[in-house]
């Protein structure tokens, strides 16, 4: 494996952490939402700073214009994903139509 590849699965290996947890984050703070339940909305902010600190280690491995695309894509792809399957939340065409444009920036971004 080259040096480059391995940088590259390295920043990809950490932005996927912080995915994770950014979205496991959001996921107590809506459930902290419904069920006023204040446990929640603290463990929603340890589990958001943990995924905000693997965000800053992948700034190490990548430049910042190509890191905060990559990440806030993905995030945004994951967070609607798990708003519709898990929390039962609404689809549009318009919401598919931006989540296949965001899949294919990432795409473009990555070639």
């Amino acid at each position: 494996m080259t040096p480059e590849i391995a940088l590259k699965l390295i920043f990809f290996c950490l932005i996927a952490l912080a995915v994770a947890f950014e979205v496991a984050g959001d996921v107590f703070f809506k459930k902290w939402a419904v069920e006023s339940k204040n446990a929640l909305l603290y463990v929603g902010l340890f589990v958001y700073f943990t995924g905000s600190v693997f965000w800053a280690i992948s700034l190490k491995y990548e430049h910042l214009s190509k890191a905060i695309s990559v990440f806030t894509v993905l995030n945004l792809i994951i967070v609607v994903l798990v708003g519709v399957l898990y929390f039962k939340e609404d689809l549009s065409f318009i919401n598919r139509i931006g989540i296949g444009l965001g899949v294919l920036s990432i795409i473009l971004i990555e070639i």
